[in-house]
C-alpha cells in the first residue's frame, strides 16, 4: 500500500516561541498524514562521527528502534534511518527536539 505523501520541510527557529510555532504545525501535517500507533521512520544526516551516531541512538535506547546507516561518497556525512512504533505525534515531536539538541545534526 503506497500511499503519496507530500512533505514539506523548515528549518527550526532559534527563538524558543518560533520553536513553539513550528512545533505546532508539524503536529498538525504529523496528524493530517500520519495516524498513530503507527512505525515512524526518523531520518537525520550528521557529520561522520561515532560520538554522534552514538548520542544519536543513545536517545533511543530502551526501545525496539531499527537502525540503517549510509555514508556519504566522500564519506564525510552520515545518514541514519530510525524506524520505530510510536504511539502519537507528541512522542514523534519530543525525539525531533532531544535530536535537536545535538550539534550537527541536521533532521530531514
Amino acid at each position: 500500500m503506497n500511499e503519496e505523501r507530500d512533505y514539506s520541510f523548515e528549518e527550526i527557529p532559534d527563538s524558543s516561541h518560533n520553536e513553539q510555532d513550528f512545533y505546532a504545525k508539524f503536529r498538525e501535517r504529523l496528524d493530517d498524514v500520519q495516524k498513530f500507533p503507527a512505525d515512524y521512520l526518523f531520518k537525520f544526516i550528521y557529520p561522520t562521527s561515532e560520538v554522534t551516531m552514538n548520542e544519536i541512538k543513545g536517545l533511543y535506547t530502551g526501545t525496539n528502534a531499527e537502525f540503517d546507516y549510509k555514508a556519504s561518497a566522500n564519506r564525510k556525512y552520515t545518514s541514519i534511518s530510525i524506524k520505530l512504533y510510536i504511539i502519537d505525534a507528541d512522542t514523534v515531536i519530543n525525539y525531533y527536539k532531544e535530536v535537536a539538541k545535538i550539534e550537527g545534526v541536521i533532521m530531514l
